[in-house]
């Protein structure tokens, strides 16, 4: 490196392609193992506070429920089905409402709603940060709500509060947004696993739902979140699944595979129509001349109606799910008790309550299937369809299409009723339902609420194009860097007839050709300096530099952190290989996409092409036959 500036920069790219080829054939540096050993140990430790308090959530939904229905003290596990309230029951809901609608105004308005749509809400807009409040006030919402007959799940209300703990803690500690997102995620999922023992269940949902990515970074914190909340949920809860079948569901033959397929369809019509008369319900809420306070009271009156005339309908219903999957109850039951748990789940959810979704969905689902099972059971006997599993693929295919978490759905019911054999009639029922919700509709159960406030959710996880592109595959020959031992009026004298080098920021290498540090423009020309000072002396910033290894969005997030638009490519004895510059980024993106319209485009023109040959074959068979 010379002291003073030659004619077109200094030329330090000119070793640059064998440089780069030797710095790529060496190991490339491992990401920060430490950073994410912290972020698994605190997940863990999430999971095992929201297992207990998964468990105080239960015994405060039984506590409230003996309260409401039977006017006692007890933790004792219970079902408000049994009760002998006779009319009174219809207001025990609507109780229940008036206090909810009181801690909403007073408290948070965001323990309304079931708990998932607002966790996501939280992730895509606020960077994962939900207010502390959330952790108590959800959770005793939900039991006031669930207690007192709300027709919903206890899954929602500690999902929320498991996201809302994990956030909490990530906003005491001095951690990025993306790894608040991950103990948000992980705090969320442990609460599913928790309630029912359904790991690998839950780490797909994160993935669905929650995190949009699949990484290390954020799989193993999860993944032990949940393992943990698994642990938490046999230790503190049962060791069976939740939804016990005794009859072991056999391999289906082909015959039954189609039939289930078809369940999976139907159903997948039906989410659709459960998600819309969902908003629709809430829309008319919208236009009542009351303060939404009042909402859910009102909602609580619908729920009470409904509960007098089928108590089955009150509260979590688990055992609902149970006795449909079982095949313990009559059709005429399952059908009234699936279609009177949607009009009840439907009001109460559509009043702006608190409470879960996943609960309704399963029910509503396991009984449309069961129905559907027993139409092809009467029509096609000898298809070999059972009332047991068309209830499962039901209630599977239900999830499914309502929520658009098509691997959730299928483990989901694997692990909660120990079937593995009913692995392909779920995968059929279930791909098809999401198929049909898919191309019917174009938000789900979970991100309506939030698409209406104009929060775009993403519906691919494709990897991100600047994360694939390395730096030293975009970096360019023949860019400026500064000597450090260069005077700042040569500097300034040099480029102002060399424009074409002009930057906001400038790369400065010592003598030997090693990396020194970046200065501005600004400084560059400051008045204050005078012409004789050294370029060297200008740095004021610690030096920030990035490899040749290392990817794009790397770059674009240090470029963003310390706010300049070049970055010096360096080696791993701190030798300058080239300059980096926004212009290469945004060159390199444009790039990738220039590809995928040209591939697009290639695709369209065979297609078009492939038509006129079609239309023209016609058209000769057409001449043919005229001529004959």
């Amino acid at each position: 490196m010379e002291n003073n500036i030659p004619d077109k920069g200094i030329p330090i790219a000119v070793s640059l392609t064998s440089t780069l080829e030797a710095e790529n054939m060496r190991p490339q540096i491992a990401p920060d193992k430490k950073r994410l050993l912290i972020m698994a140990a605190l997940a863990v430790v999430i999971a095992i506070c929201i297992s207990f308090i998964s468990k105080l959530l239960v015994y405060l939904i039984d506590l409230v429920t003996h309260i409401s229905f039977y006017g006692n003290l007890s933790v004792e596990p219970v079902s408000p089905a049994h009760h002998q309230l006779g009319l009174f029951v219809i207001v025990v809901p609507a109780i229940g409402g008036v206090i909810i609608g009181l801690m909403a105004l007073y408290g948070s308005k965001a323990i309304r709603g079931h708990g998932i749509p607002e966790a996501m809400e939280q992730v895509l807009t606020n960077q994962s940060r939900i207010k502390p409040s959330i952790t108590y006030l959800k959770p005793i919402s939900s039991a006031i709500s669930i207690g007192t007959g709300g027709p919903f799940g206890a899954e929602g209300p500690i999902i929320a509060t498991g996201g809302a703990l994990g956030s909490t803690l990530g906003q005491l500690l001095n951690i990025t947004h993306i790894e608040r997102k991950i103990l948000l995620a992980a705090g969320a999922t442990a609460g599913m696993s928790a309630i029912f023992g359904s790991p690998v269940a839950a780490i797909f949902l994160a993935i669905e739902l929650l995190l949009f990515e699949f990484s290390p970074r954020s799989i193993i914190p999860v993944a032990l979140a949940c393992i943990t909340g698994a642990a938490g949920h046999h230790f503190l809860f049962e060791g069976g699944p939740v939804f016990p079948i005794d009859t072991l569901i056999g391999i289906p033959s082909n015959p039954a595979l189609v039939g289930y397929s078809a369940i999976g369809i139907v159903v997948g019509l039906l989410s659709v129509v459960v998600t819309k008369l969902v908003y629709l319900v809430e829309d008319a809420f919208e236009k009542l001349p009351v303060h939404w306070m009042w909402w859910p009271a009102i909602g609580g009156l619908g729920v009470g109606v409904v509960g007098y005339f089928a108590p089955r309908t009150l509260g979590v219903g688990y055992e609902n799910i149970t006795d449909i999957l079982s095949g313990n109850i009559p059709v005429q039951l399952v059908l009234s008790l699936g279609l009177l748990k949607f009009v009840s789940w439907v009001i109460a959810l559509g009043s702006g309550t608190s409470g879960g979704t996943l609960a309704p969905l399963l029910t509503i689902g396991a009984a449309a299937g069961a129905l559907l099972g027993s139409i092809i059971i009467f029509l096609f006997p000898e298809a070999g369809v059972t009332l047991i599993l068309a209830a499962l693929v039901g209630m599977s295919a239900m999830f499914a299409g309502a929520s658009r978490a098509l691997i959730t759905s299928i483990i989901f019911a694997i692990e909660t009723t120990s079937q593995s054999n009913a692995l392909l009639p779920l995968l059929a029922s279930c791909t098809g339902s999401y198929f049909v919700s898919f191309f019917l509709m174009e938000n789900t159960i979970m991100t309506e609420k939030i698409a209406r406030r104009g929060v775009k959710t993403p519906h691919s996880y494709e990897p991100d194009i600047l994360e694939k592109v390395t730096i030293g595959q975009v970096i360019q020959e023949n860019r400026l860097a500064l000597g450090a031992e260069n005077r700042i009026g040569e500097v300034r004298e040099w480029l102002e007839k060399e424009q074409e080098y002009n930057s906001n920021f400038f790369v400065i290498v010592n003598p030997d050709q090693t990396f020194k540090g970046i200065i501005s423009s600004s400084n560059l020309y400051s008045s204050h300096h005078h012409s004789e000072t050294l370029i060297g002396s200008l740095i004021k910033r610690l030096p920030v530099s990035v490899s040749a290894n290392s990817s794009l969005r790397m770059a674009v997030e240090i470029m963003a952190k310390e706010n300049v638009d070049v970055l010096p490519v360096v080696s791993r004895e701190n030798t300058i290989m080239g300059v980096l510059t926004y212009k290469d980024i945004i060159g390199a993106y444009k790039k990738s996409l220039d590809e995928h319209e040209k591939q697009v485009a290639n695709l369209s023109l065979k297609n078009y092409s492939l038509k006129i040959l079609q239309h023209g074959q016609k058209l000769i068979t057409t001449v043919k036959k005229g001529s004959k």
